[in-house]
């Protein structure tokens, strides 16, 4: 059975479930190079109609229990996406982007840390990866401090910059993770993909894809 959309109210944050109307706004948000940067498989500039069918699948991914993904707000205001993707057998990744404007306020960890209690109380997760780009370390002390442990390095392609880059991977088990928002200061072998997975969301790594190809892809953060 589905899980019910419902938004998640943080301590100056609302989570709700994007909609397909939220694309326009998204395209915005990306089309700042460094918030793309950081991405992997969204195009710079953003393509609008690839956001909008990334959007548009969302409704499906929920029904089918794939991704759960949230609008963050702000005083009403859309101001990026947090997202659990690639829900297979009790394990999922975290992801999120935002605006640039709205960077160095703690949003980051605030949103992530209502995602880490809704993947591991309402999804009934135990596991959650998540990764960044090594020249992103800013990403790694929001992980860190929603306790993920940082477990190995691996060459991901960037779509954006065009290149092979070195992503931090990490990991977070159930009953590990120290998820008050309030004390965070900062913020098989081959498996079908979802729209999703393809445009925004989560890493890859080798084992989803087939042997002959070697491309995975760094999360939003």
């Amino acid at each position: 059975m589905p899980i019910p959309k419902r938004a998640i109210t943080t301590g100056r944050l609302v989570l709700r479930p994007v909609q397909t109307t939220d694309a326009a706004r998204a395209v915005d948000i990306l089309s700042v190079w460094g918030v793309s940067r950081n991405l992997s498989r969204t195009a710079f500039p953003p393509d609008p109609c690839e956001i909008e069918r990334w959007f548009a699948d969302h409704a499906r991914e929920w029904e089918m229990g794939e991704a759960y993904r949230f609008a963050i707000t702000r005083n009403g205001t859309m101001i990026g996406v947090v997202d659990i993707d690639r829900v297979v057998r009790a394990e999922a990744r975290l992801g999120y982007w935002l605006d640039r404007a709205a960077w160095g306020r703690g949003y980051a960890s605030e949103a992530g840390a209502a995602l880490v209690r809704f993947a591991f109380s309402v999804a009934r997760l135990t596991v959650l990866r998540a990764g960044h780009a090594c020249d992103n370390p800013a990403s790694g002390r929001v992980l860190t401090k929603l306790g993920f442990t940082r477990s190995r390095a691996a060459p991901v392609f960037s779509r954006p910059r065009g290149e092979t880059i070195m992503q931090w991977r990490y990991v977070l088990r159930q009953g590990s993770a120290d998820t008050d928002a309030h004390d965070l200061d900062e913020q098989d072998r081959v498996r079908p993909l979802s729209l999703g997975r393809l445009l925004m969301s989560s890493p890859l790594t080798d084992e989803d894809l087939p042997l002959r190809a070697y491309e995975a892809r760094d999360v939003e953060f």
